[in-house]
C-alpha cells in the first residue's frame, strides 16, 4: 500500500498565486483527477474579474492551433501573461491528451509569461474537458491576463465554448463555402469574431463576402456587427488585427448581463456535474444489459428510476 500524500491546499494556492509553474501544473492535475480535498482548493479561490477567457473554436483542419500559436506571440509581445488550455481528442487507450497542440507550440516552453497545458476531452460529448470550468477558475488565481481555450471543434462542441469564454473566435477556411449555407445557427450566434484562416487560398475573398452577407441580417436587427477577419496564421498575417479586435471587444464589454449569463452557464454546468456524480456508465450498462436480457427494458422507466 502506498503512503497517502497529504496535500497542503493553502500552500498550494499561495504557490499558484505567485506563479510557480510546477505548482500550477500540479494544481491542474489534482483538479483533473479529483484528488481528495480538491474542492477545498476551489472553494478558497479568490474572486478575479480581470483575467479574460478567449475561446478559439471551429472545424478540424481550420488551423486553430497555428492561429493560437501566433496569438500567443501577439499577447506576449504586449507584455501580458497568457495561459493556453488546448483540449485535445482523448487517446482511446488511456484517456490522455494526444499532445498535438503542445508539440506545435513548443517554442513557448521557456517563456515565463506563457503556460501551455493539453487537456483530454476524456470522452466528454462536447469538445471541452469535463473539468474545464474548474481549471480556468484555478488559472485565474495564477493572475494570467488571458486564458486561451482551444476546443477540439467537433460536432456541437463549438457551441459549448460560448458558456465559458468572454470572447469566442470561430475559425474557418475558404473551402468551407458550402458549409456556411448549412451552418448550425448556434455557431453563427456564438461567434464574437469570425476568422477566415489560410486566406491566401483561392476563393477566400468570395468566402468572406458570403459570410458577411449571411451576418448582415443580424446586424440590421440592431445586433452588434460581428467582425470577419482574414488571417494566414502560418505566416503571422492578420494576427495583430485579430488581437486588436479581441482587445476592443473585451474593453467595450462592460455589460453585466452578459457576465451574469456566462456565470449562469458555468453554474448550471457545475450543478449538472454534481447531480450526476456517482452515476457511472459501466454500472448503467450492466443494469441495462440485465434488463434487456430479461426483456424488461424501457428507456424512460429506466431513467425515471435513477
Amino acid at each position: 500500500m502506498g503512503r497517502q500524500v497529504i496535500i497542503d491546499w493553502a500552500q498550494l494556492l499561495l504557490d499558484i498565486q505567485r506563479h510557480a509553474v510546477k505548482q500550477i501544473s500540479r494544481g491542474i492535475s489534482l483538479v483533473e483527477n479529483e484528488a481528495p480535498g480538491y474542492e477545498q482548493l476551489l472553494l478558497s479561490l479568490p474572486a478575479n474579474h480581470t483575467t479574460r477567457i478567449i475561446g478559439v473554436t471551429g472545424p478540424p483542419g481550420a488551423g486553430k492551433s497555428t492561429l493560437v500559436d501566433a496569438l500567443i506571440g501577439a499577447v506576449s509581445s504586449d507584455g501580458k501573461k497568457v495561459c493556453v488550455l488546448c483540449v485535445d481528442p482523448s487517446s482511446p487507450f488511456n484517456l490522455g491528451a494526444l499532445l498535438g497542440d503542445r508539440i506545435r507550440m513548443s517554442e513557448w516552453y521557456n517563456d515565463p509569461n506563457v503556460f501551455i497545458r493539453s487537456l483530454a476531452t476524456r470522452g466528454s460529448l462536447g469538445g471541452l474537458h469535463p473539468k474545464i470550468i474548474e481549471i480556468t477558475e484555478l488559472m485565474k488565481a495564477a493572475a494570467f491576463d488571458f486564458i486561451i481555450v482551444e476546443t477540439v471543434g467537433v460536432g456541437q462542441s463549438e457551441i459549448e465554448i460560448a458558456g465559458l469564454a468572454d470572447v469566442t473566435v470561430v475559425v474557418m477556411v475558404p473551402e468551407a463555402g458550402d458549409e456556411v449555407q448549412t451552418m448550425k445557427a448556434g455557431l453563427m450566434e456564438i461567434a464574437d469574431i469570425f476568422v477566415v484562416n489560410k486566406a491566401d487560398r483561392p476563393d477566400a475573398d468570395q468566402f468572406v463576402k458570403n459570410l458577411r452577407l449571411m451576418l448582415a441580417p443580424a446586424f440590421n436587427n440592431h445586433q452588434r456587427e460581428v467582425p470577419v477577419l482574414k488571417t494566414i496564421a502560418s505566416q503571422k498575417q492578420g494576427i495583430a488585427e485579430l488581437y486588436a479586435a479581441i482587445i476592443s471587444l473585451l474593453t467595450a464589454s462592460h455589460d453585466d448581463s452578459k457576465r451574469a449569463w456566462l456565470l449562469t452557464e458555468r453554474a448550471y454546468h457545475l450543478v449538472q456535474q454534481k447531480r450526476m456524480k456517482g452515476i457511472r456508465k459501466e454500472v448503467l450498462q450492466q443494469s441495462i444489459l440485465e434488463q434487456l436480457r430479461a426483456n424488461q427494458f424501457n428507456l424512460y422507466k429506466f431513467v425515471e428510476g435513477l
